[in-house]
């Protein structure tokens, strides 16, 4: 079976043997009474390669945004989400604001409207609330991803601050991986950058970076941090591992994976047919009107490709996602088993 289903883009999964033997999976103690051994080495290197002064580690973006919120929720702020944004960011937000509602709001705004963005900080200061602006750093199947560099820019004019989710692009994009922050130039602005490391670097575990003071203050008052187990030593060696392996040949695994997406949109763009996704690894391919999706699927997988299925309301569409370790044959055979299914619904 050709599995066109998992993230792990860069084809990295950290069997036991490859990891640093530990001694325990757990100290039995929250964070915030002791680190584990390597937590604050691995948030360090995290925080180097996202060009951030610091980071801190979480179990997972749930209680990163979970927190985080929390935090900004001290000030008298609206948060202002891009309509692209991921679902658990946004539950982050929406989670403060029930807690403290006279301290926080969320409105949403059109998904990559920089001037929709811009009206929206423009009211929340002259109500004298200081606009957070939450976005992704990049959303699966978008031709490209939010102007972020414009929204950064924004945020600091207005005394804000951008909340990344940058799951998508850690690992994959910028410089050696270094996702949002190294792709747009965003040293040095008032940015906050939550991911997991679950999908380009194959480690489920969370890390918040930004500025120095920020996460201080947010590991001064995560409740994760005090009351919630913190990342086990196997997740801490995983990623360190992840790291080093990123250092060592990172760039090369990139590049197969932009092999393999141009291979896969060239194949069917030969045969007539349109991919969206641009070079990165999740690539959509909308379905006619009125086809049943779910029995296209079930065909693929028959066929020897498994697939994922989004049911985008009228128009259902094919996600395949694409990683560094997929063979040029399972792509080859990926494409034309898509071609063949689309020619005889045509």
């Amino acid at each position: 079976m050709a599995d066109f289903s998992s993230a792990l883009y860069l084809g990295m999964h950290h069997a036991t043997p490859q990891l640093t033997p530990w001694r325990q999976l757990s100290l039995g103690k929250p964070a915030a009474l002791a680190e584990p051994p390597g937590a604050r080495e691995l948030a360090g290197e995290l925080a180097g390669l996202q060009g951030c002064a610091a980071a801190s580690l979480l179990p997972s973006t749930l209680h990163l945004f979970f927190d985080l919120f929390r935090m900004l929720a001290r000030a008298r702020c609206t948060v202002l989400v891009d309509g692209g944004a991921y679902p658990l960011a946004r539950w982050g937000a929406v989670c403060a604001a029930a807690l403290a509602p006279e301290r926080m709001q969320v409105q949403p705004f059109a998904a990559g409207s920089l001037a929709a963005a811009r009206r929206a900080a423009r009211h929340c200061r002259e109500r004298g609330r200081m606009p957070v602006i939450l976005a992704d750093g990049y959303t699966p199947g978008a031709a490209r991803p939010p102007p972020l560099a414009q929204y950064a820019a924004l945020a600091q004019a207005m005394g804000g601050c951008l909340v990344l989710d940058d799951t998508q692009a850690l690992g994959v994009l910028g410089r050696h991986g270094g996702g949002s922050p190294r792709l747009h130039r965003l040293q040095g602005m008032p940015v906050l950058v939550g991911a997991s490391l679950a999908k380009g670097f194959g480690v489920p575990l969370a890390v918040l970076a930004g500025p120095a003071p920020a996460i201080e203050r947010f590991e001064a008052g995560s409740a994760t941090r005090l009351h919630c187990s913190p990342p086990s030593l196997a997740q801490i060696n995983a990623g360190r591992r992840a790291l080093l392996l990123n250092r060592s040949c990172g760039d090369g695994l990139r590049g197969l994976l932009r092999q393999r997406c141009r291979q896969f949109r060239s194949a069917l763009a030969l045969a007539g047919l349109r991919c969206e996704g641009g070079e990165f690894p999740v690539q959509r391919v909308v379905l006619p009107a009125g086809c049943d999706g779910f029995r296209l699927q079930e065909a693929l997988r028959r066929r020897g490709v498994q697939c994922l299925l989004q049911d985008a309301g009228r128009r259902m569409a094919l996600m395949f996602l694409l990683r560094a370790d997929h063979t040029v044959q399972e792509v080859a055979l990926a494409a034309m088993v898509v071609v063949s299914y689309m020619k005889e619904l045509a």
